[in-house]
């Protein structure tokens, strides 16, 4: 057993523990919500300050520093745990993010195997009632937030589209729209590579040689230039074919995109992230 060192009186953590625990600790706490999350791996979109969890009945709890969000509420962790339970974190993730980040973090805890399909149910029985309408929008085989996120902007294009789909002589690729139009979602972390680039490259021409035309979309526009993300795939799906073909031919202006992008306010209306008010210390 390795050494402890006493965060504060009654409490103990063993030496080596992560900062964000023995923060957690120090204040009487546990770790939760996304700063949890993120810890397991599952995708959080916004960089977040620390999020931790506190009894409504803790008492001489010490002040909280700058940038520490605390969710007072009960928890079925045992009093001298320093996380909450996944379950309880994905419930106040959901609330603390905007719908759209929610999806992609519910959808990774799932991917990942923090959770099964029963747990996604628990998660929105503890939710509020308003929070149902996202339920059907997850999906686990998304295995990046950033597709799951390309994936509410084609299913707000009302395109038809399959995900990871395995096309023979290519690979298994992110998406395939309309049967005609791959579409994946590139990060430096395992696209960046000169030996990355050339196999994608390779894929690319087996998928060209097949008849599909690939667009290689970069996460980082995805999560945070989504607007013009959307009006870009807009305009690439909803091309006539002839104009697809002809289109190298010509030296025409590129027609203009239109500003009316359908979205998903239609559906997630009151659906809306918890704002984080400064709490006065206790």
């Amino acid at each position: 057993m390795g050494h402890l060192i006493r965060v504060r009186k009654g409490r103990h953590v063993v030496a080596g523990t992560h900062p964000d625990l023995v923060t957690v600790a120090r204040l009487s706490g546990r770790l939760d919500c996304v700063s949890l999350l993120r810890h397991l791996g599952a995708f959080v979109l916004e960089a977040q300050p620390l999020h931790m969890q506190l009894d409504p009945l803790a008492s001489r709890v010490p002040r909280r520093p700058e940038g520490v969000i605390a969710h007072w509420r009960p928890a079925s962790a045992t009093r001298d745990a320093l996380v909450t339970d996944v379950i309880e974190a994905l419930v106040q993730a959901t609330k603390c993010q905007s719908p759209r980040a929610a999806i992609a973090t519910l959808d990774s805890a799932w991917h990942l195997g923090l959770v099964d399909e029963s747990g996604i149910g628990q998660v929105f029985s503890l939710l509020p009632g308003r929070y149902t309408v996202l339920r059907p929008l997850l999906d686990r085989r998304s295995e990046s937030g950033p597709e799951t996120l390309v994936r509410l902007m084609l299913r707000a294009l009302g395109c038809r589209f399959d995900v990871q789909v395995s096309i023979p002589g290519v690979g298994r690729v992110d998406f395939v729209v309309d049967g005609w139009l791959i579409i994946e979602c590139d990060s430096e972390q395992f696209h960046s590579g000169w030996a990355a680039q050339k196999r994608d490259r390779r894929r690319d021409v087996a998928a060209a040689r097949l008849g599909y035309t690939t667009v290689r979309l970069i996460a980082e526009d995805v999560m945070w230039n989504r607007g013009a993300v959307q009006s870009d795939l807009k305009h690439i799906i909803g091309r006539p074919v002839g104009d697809r073909r002809s289109q190298l031919l010509r030296n025409a202006v590129q027609p203009a995109r239109s500003a009316a992008i359908p979205t998903l306010e239609a559906e997630i209306s009151g659906v809306g992230h918890t704002k984080w008010p400064r709490q006065a210390a206790r």
